[in-house]
C-alpha cells in the first residue's frame, strides 16, 4: 500500500468513527474535516479557510447582552476553546444550513466523538436555545441542560440564571430567559395565537405565536390551543407589550412538564 493510500484509509476510518458518534438527529455531515483556526468570544468557530461555524441549539453566557458575570463569560469561552481550538472537527447540519451572516449552523463533534454542544450544556456553561426554523436534537439538548441544572453546575448555581416564574420578569426585558408557568387559556385573535399565563392579558405574562409561525405549528401537527391548562417551560427573549411576553416560532421552544 502506498503512503497516500494509507493516509486515505486512515482518514476514512477517522471520519467513520466521528459519523458513528453523531445521533441521527444531527443531520448529515456538512464539513467532514473542519480545522479550527480560532474560537471567538461569541462562540463562533472560525475554520482555517475563513468559514464560520455556529453552534446550533445553544446560547452561551455573555457579559454584554446576557448580563453574565465576567468570570462565567470567561469560563464558558475557555471551555469551548479547550474543546475546539486547533482541532479538526466534524460539522453536521440540517436545512437551513446557514444563518443570515453566512455562518454554517452545525452540531459539532470532535474526531473522538465529543459533542461540543452537549459538553457545554453538561458543564452548565450554556443553555438550550431552539431556533424558530430548526430544532434538531432538541430532546438530547434539553436532557443535558437538565442534568446540569439538577447538579447546580455552572450558570445554574447563580441566582441570575434561575428559571423565572411569570411574575418575576419585570427586570428581564431584552434578555433571554427560561420561564416556568401554567397556561391559563389559549386563544386566536387576528390570526395570532396567545397563550395567557395570567387573568389580565394587559399586565400578565403572555406567549405569542405570529400568523406566519402558526404555519410551522400546523405543519408539525401542533395546535397551540392544546397548551391550555398545561404546565410548561418556555424560553426566548423577553419583550414588553401589555406586560412581559415571549414570541416563539417553534413548538420545540416549549417543554411540557405536565
Amino acid at each position: 500500500m502506498t503512503l497516500r493510500a494509507l493516509f486515505a484509509a486512515i482518514l476514512i476510518l477517522a471520519l467513520g468513527r466521528a459519523e458513528a458518534a453523531a445521533p441521527p438527529c444531527a443531520g448529515d455531515v456538512e464539513i467532514g474535516n473542519a480545522p479550527i483556526m480560532r474560537v471567538e468570544r461569541n462562540g463562533i468557530l472560525v475554520l482555517r479557510d475563513g468559514r464560520p461555524l455556529r453552534l446550533e441549539g445553544i446560547r452561551m453566557p455573555s457579559a454584554d447582552g446576557g448580563r453574565a458575570p465576567h468570570e462565567l463569560d470567561e469560563q464558558s469561552y475557555n471551555a469551548l476553546n479547550g474543546l475546539a481550538d486547533n482541532q479538526d472537527l466534524v460539522a453536521y447540519s440540517v436545512w437551513p444550513k446557514e444563518d443570515r451572516y453566512d455562518r454554517v449552523r452545525s452540531q459539532v463533534f470532535t474526531k473522538d466523538g465529543t459533542w461540543l454542544q452537549l459538553e457545554l450544556l453538561r458543564q452548565g456553561l450554556a443553555r438550550v436555545d431552539i431556533s424558530p426554523d430548526r430544532g434538531e436534537c432538541y430532546s438530547e439538548l434539553y436532557a443535558a441542560e437538565g442534568e446540569a441544572r439538577a447538579a447546580h453546575a455552572g450558570i445554574w448555581a447563580l441566582p441570575a440564571y434561575a428559571i423565572r416564574t411569570t411574575d418575576t420578569l419585570q427586570n428581564d426585558v431584552g434578555t433571554f430567559q427560561i420561564v416556568f408557568g401554567k397556561v391559563l387559556n389559549a386563544e386566536l385573535k387576528d390570526g395570532r395565537a396567545y397563550l395567557n399565563f395570567g387573568a389580565d392579558w394587559k399586565t400578565d405574562f403572555t406567549v405569542t405565536i405570529s400568523p406566519d409561525d402558526l404555519k410551522t405549528f400546523r405543519r408539525m401537527g401542533v395546535d397551540p390551543m392544546g397548551y391550555q391548562g398545561r404546565l410548561v417551560r418556555v424560553r426566548g427573549i423577553v419583550q414588553w407589550l401589555n406586560g412581559p411576553e415571549i414570541e416563539i416560532g417553534n413548538p420545540k421552544q416549549i417543554e411540557f412538564l405536565q
